[in-house]
């Protein structure tokens, strides 16, 4: 719910729209290189370098909480010091409420008493007893909330229990605050009843959780990394490469991922640490110095599109324990906002942001050139509607640690039928994985390599990343090892190139992949084709096409996969087509 109209985006004429179509139309029929210049054409009208960096400070609402002593007078007295804070600093922020806070009439009147007007009040879709209750469902909980993924979220009822939750809610929003939320945000909302909100109630943005393994049960793995995209219909954890087969509402990461460490935290086991933005973490979100290392990233890096980070926390962990750090972020905000290089504004300014000047899901990038441990490390996050990547610069190695596809028609396994059991598990579609393909002694990953006379192979291990922007959608990586061979990676929409850019004639290289023996079973490949490598994952077939080079299949080097290229090129296509 908006408390207080915001003013209207610039409006731009359909004709200018058309003219800069059709100029972007000719632009990109060309390829590019790392020494092209940036386009100015951008998308509705907007230039190419605007590249907005958009913090969402999000704070979301229980109304009790059974690990807590004390929990309903601890939670409120949280969200009373969050608005405090908030107007202190006159930053605009977003409220979202679980049903059961929803009621509450002490929250309703603190909303509407001390709220400034520039913030927002939406949904937290979290399922609680008075919520189900009001659906005419049998509550299954122990407590009257719980975390037990299929108690707590719609993925454990059915779609028609999902549309009498969303049906109930948004009446008692309504008769509460005159109208409906317009952002939504979770851990995870499942297609059907996203799908629904957008369609019956109109909401424009939503949000859920960043990507983990295991953590509370949940596993949001290989999706869209940071920033925001159009899910698919079939599956709200995926996003779609076609406008018809793709819910209507921006779906935001949350909780500001460590582009460098999160990742991998806790391989070799079933669950991971949290390496977060969120203030009450002591080694990220309430450390200034990782804050700092964070937002450089975040503010000063490539980012293509846009870049973006939600801040703020959950009321369940109290205010003694996020208000220092709450404090210290909230003065790097406002000065980087002063300064020009961060928009603070509500989910729902985002969310109509983002519909307003992408019809689908943009390509972004996240880059990290910096390292909080100054061991060396960094690493280069690339996304769009076809798949994500990710280079990473170690000490002593350089590999694509990570490529997942996207295909809007791999199915989600709560779509229809309802989750048992307190986990839930959302995937995209692996090339590369080195957080479940890995252990702690053995981190694999896809590595240039040089091939020797005698048949071996040495690793080839680049330094010193020089990451550029050529146009609105492509990310160029530049870097050389200490040989002098330089290589060029370029990102695009629906493909990976890289390139050998030396003059040693007699130079031989390839990408080759190496698992651990242990880590083999978890490979999807099946067969290999020339060109094409198929692969098979949960059942869902798709493939990755070479259309520069060829793929092999491993041999004694015990390399599980070799990319060969084709006159010192490799062009990955990842469009599953």
């Amino acid at each position: 719910m908006k408390i207080k109209i915001k003013s209207p985006s610039t409006l731009i004429s359909v004709k200018f729209k058309c003219i800069c179509y059709l100029l972007s139309t000719v632009f990109f029929s060309v390829h590019f290189n790392c020494n092209s210049q940036p386009s100015e054409i951008g998308i509705s009208g907007e230039s190419f370098s605007d590249s907005p960096r958009i913090i969402n400070i999000i704070n979301f609402i229980r109304q009790t909480d059974y690990r807590i002593e004390n929990s309903e007078n601890l939670l409120f007295e949280a969200v009373e010091n969050q608005i405090k804070l908030v107007n202190e600093y006159n930053f605009p922020a977003t409220f979202l409420f679980q049903y059961d806070a929803l009621i509450n009439p002490a929250y309703q009147k603190l909303m509407k008493t001390q709220l400034s007007p520039n913030c927002e009040i939406g949904a937290w879709w979290e399922i609680t007893q008075p919520h189900v209750e009001a659906a005419g469902i049998k509550w299954r909980g122990e407590h009257s909330w719980v975390s037990h993924a299929n108690i707590a979220f719609t993925t454990g009822y059915t779609p028609e229990e999902r549309e009498k939750l969303v049906d109930v809610y948004m009446s008692k929003f309504k008769d509460i605050y005159g109208e409906y939320p317009r952002s939504v945000g979770s851990w995870f909302i499942d297609a059907h009843t996203l799908a629904y909100m957008v369609e019956k109630y109109k909401i424009v943005a939503s949000s859920n959780c960043k990507d983990q393994v295991g953590t509370d049960g949940y596993t949001l793995w290989g999706g869209y990394w940071n920033q925001a995209y159009y899910p698919s219909r079939y599956n709200a954890y995926m996003p779609a490469q076609t406008e018809e087969n793709q819910i209507p509402v921006p779906v935001f990461r949350m909780l500001g991922s460590d582009p460098i460490y999160q990742y991998e935290t806790g391989v070799g086991t079933n669950g991971q640490d949290v390496i977060s933005l969120e203030p009450v973490y002591r080694e990220s979100g309430k450390n200034r110095e990782w804050v700092e290392y964070f937002l450089e990233s975040i503010v000063n890096q490539p980012s293509l599109a846009f870049n973006y980070a939600q801040a703020g926390q959950e009321n369940s962990f109290t205010w003694s324990s996020m208000e220092e750090g709450l404090k210290m972020q909230f003065p790097l905000f406002k000065s980087l906002r002063e300064e020009g290089k961060i928009r603070i504004e509500t989910l729902e300014n985002t969310g109509k942001w983002f519909k307003d000047r992408f019809t689908m899901t943009p390509a972004t990038a996240v880059t990290t050139l910096t390292d909080i441990k100054k061991e060396g490390n960094k690493t280069v996050w690339f996304n769009s509607r076809f798949y994500r990547a990710s280079l990473l610069w170690e000490k002593d190695g350089f590999c694509l640690r990570d490529i997942h596809l996207f295909d809007e028609n791999l199915q989600s396994d709560y779509l229809t039928t309802p989750g048992t059991g307190n986990q839930f598990f959302y995937q995209t579609l692996p090339v590369i994985d080195r957080f479940y393909w890995s252990t702690p002694e053995e981190r694999t990953g896809l590595r240039i390599m040089q091939l020797e006379d005698d048949g071996t192979l040495e690793e080839i291990i680049l330094k010193d990343p020089v990451v550029t922007e050529p146009a609105m959608d492509v990310l160029c990586v530049s870097a050389s090892d200490n040989k002098g061979n330089r290589f060029e990676i370029v990102f695009y929409e629906n493909k990976i190139d890289i390139s050998y850019k030396g003059d040693k004639k007699d130079f031989t290289w390839m990408m080759a992949l190496k698992v651990p023996k242990s880590r083999k079973e978890r490979l999807p490949f099946e067969s290999f084709e020339g060109t094409v490598l198929r692969a098979k994952f949960k059942g869902f077939p798709y493939k990755i096409t070479c259309e520069e080079g060829s793929i092999q299949k491993g041999d004694k080097t015990e390399y599980d996969l070799r990319m060969v290229p084709n006159e010192h090129k490799l062009v990955i296509n990842c469009t599953n087509r």
